[in-house]
């Protein structure tokens, strides 16, 4: 008998949470039985595995992040638009990081088509228009701003830059006008 409560959903949640608490690759069905005091098998009715529950645990951060995105997006364009995504997943990165690391699973095709990782691709692309960028280069530029984002969340969560001067909040501004100088300025082929 399934314990009173207990759904997907909040096993998804409370996954999530873990995740943000011990780290994401710590999060097993195992891990996510003893926060409720219950046998892993009582979980299997909601979850079929650990990649099942991780997995559900990544489409939520996509989600969420697709949710903050859009909003912070709305009446933006141009550099303004730019850092306010940037900012949102920097954000994100540093209140969640065990959803943040989730946001990076890679998807099985059928759960990556179920996610909001379309979301994220036209947001950015949204951005990118008002720089006046054509494909391929459109591409080619949503693959840079990704790898930025991602790249210097990543070395900063790290500790990749704790022990040196500028501060951290002073060289992500920086980078953000280079970005943005770039995508003004993009390189012909």
């Amino acid at each position: 008998m399934a314990r009173a409560g207990l759904n997907t959903e909040r096993l998804t949640l409370a996954g999530a949470e873990l995740a943000d608490e011990v780290g994401f690759d710590q999060v097993t069905v195992s891990a996510l039985a003893r926060r409720f005091d219950v046998k892993a098998a009582s979980l299997y009715s909601h979850v079929r595995s650990s990649r099942d529950l991780r997995t559900r645990i990544a489409l939520l951060a996509l989600e969420e992040l697709a949710d903050r995105g859009s909003a912070a997006l709305a009446g933006r364009a141009g550099k303004d638009a730019l850092a306010a995504l940037a900012n949102v997943y920097r954000d994100y990165a540093r209140e969640r990081p065990g959803r943040y690391a989730a946001a990076q699973l890679r998807l099985d095709p059928e759960s990556a088509a179920a996610s909001a990782g379309g979301r994220h691709a036209e947001m950015t692309r949204a951005i990118l228009r008002g720089y006046h960028l054509t494909e391929p280069d459109q591409t080619h530029a949503v693959r840079l701003l990704g790898s930025f984002f991602h790249g210097y969340v990543s070395l900063e969560m790290g500790g990749g830059f704790s022990h040196s001067a500028p501060d951290t909040e002073e060289t992500w501004v920086r980078m953000l006008d280079a970005l943005d100088a770039l995508l003004r300025n993009w390189p012909a082929p």
